[in-house]
């Protein structure tokens, strides 16, 4: 077990505010599911406690995981230069992170989102990990990691209805399909601005806009990118009387700019826990 000291962190809302899909609690421990290893994973306080499956390079993959090398103050700070409005908000949800997921995987989660439910996208991804996934005994206790490209490449659509994808299974095969054909590239990403990568992925089928926004945000940082769910639809109407989702982006380009996309995760974060 490593322990760490970290200021200006909060595990709990980091893990829990919608971000990710294959975390557990279990014995005021969270077991998060990574793409090579398992963690264990506790705070008490500003200490961090953690332990792993794999050992190797634990503390590197932590800080870069949970995204700890980022200066969040000065981020929060300049956010509320552009809207001292937000500033309750951002004092709710300090420590806060934008979690750097593997990008296969946040790809395919945020396929599965579409129309379905929390528990319904967590079940679909432990389906396609048990079937297609490594097998890692832990703590006594069984998990699998979410398989790589290669493994899934002769899956078909059926088998992922059958692992309970639902319409999706189409979309899942065919963006597969374009991995491995080199019509898609996961991390050509990286080098386009912000608007191009939305309509790249956005020319997948199965990706719209939310879906490609969701993505952008928590596998490749792309705060400026910010996807409008039910719960910011319901404090702009309640805070702005804004209803429409084009002055909905409007107000959030306006008002915060290159950091939309984690103002409106704050926001999602603030009124779920409200």
């Amino acid at each position: 077990m490593e322990k760490y000291i970290i200021d200006n962190f909060n595990l709990k809302d980091t893990l829990l505010c919608g971000q990710i899909f294959r975390v557990e609690l279990i014995d005021d421990y969270y077991y998060v599911i990574l793409k090579d290893r398992i963690i264990k994973i506790k705070q008490i306080g500003k200490e961090i406690y953690v332990d792993s499956n794999n050992k190797n390079n634990l503390k590197e993959v932590i800080y870069e995981y949970f995204d700890l090398n980022r200066n969040y103050e000065t981020i929060n700070n300049k956010i509320i230069e552009y809207n001292p409005n937000i500033k309750d908000i951002i004092k709710d949800n300090i420590g806060l992170k934008i979690i750097k997921q593997d990008k296969f995987e946040c790809i395919i989660s945020y396929i599965l989102s579409s129309n379905n439910s929390v528990n319904n996208i967590k079940n679909a991804l432990d389906n396609i990990s048990k079937e297609y996934g490594k097998k890692i005994e832990y703590d006594n206790k069984t998990f699998y990691l979410f398989p790589s490209i290669n493994n899934l490449i002769n899956v078909k659509e059926e088998d992922y209805r059958r692992l309970k994808c639902g319409f999706r299974d189409k979309y899942i095969k065919q963006i597969i399909n374009n991995i491995n054909n080199k019509e898609f590239d996961i991390n050509k990403i990286d080098e386009l601005n912000s608007n191009t990568a939305l309509n790249y992925l956005m020319n997948q089928k199965g990706i719209g806009l939310k879906v490609a926004s969701c993505i952008l945000l928590f596998a490749y940082s792309r705060f400026d990118i910010f996807p409008i769910d039910t719960w910011v639809k319901k404090y702009m109407k309640e805070k702005y009387n804004i209803e429409e989702i084009s002055k909905i982006k409007e107000y959030f380009i306006n008002n915060y700019h290159e950091y939309c996309g984690l103002v409106i995760q704050y926001i999602f974060n603030y009124n779920r826990n409200k």
